[in-house]
């Protein structure tokens, strides 16, 4: 339980800024993101309602700084 939620804390940020550096789109990036988290859901890696709370943030955060990659990046 630990170990899946400090996964849930850092894999979907580190998800974000790989997607957002392959497409060069901080909005693809987090939607690419996104449909991975929802199918995981789905298929029912998700055990407690915390992993997924951890999944959202961890989401947020990745986008906060891909934004800012992708701004620094286009300056």
């Amino acid at each position: 339980m630990i170990l899946k939620l400090i996964l849930a804390l850092i894999l979907p940020a580190l998800l974000v800024v790989l997607f957002t550096r392959v497409t060069y789109n901080h909005y693809v990036g987090l939607l690419l993101a996104t449909a991975l988290i929802i199918a995981s859901i789905y298929k029912g890696y998700t055990d407690s309602i915390y992993i997924g709370i951890a999944d959202i943030l961890s989401l947020i955060i990745g986008y906060l700084y891909s934004k800012r990659m992708v701004k620094r990046v286009k300056t």
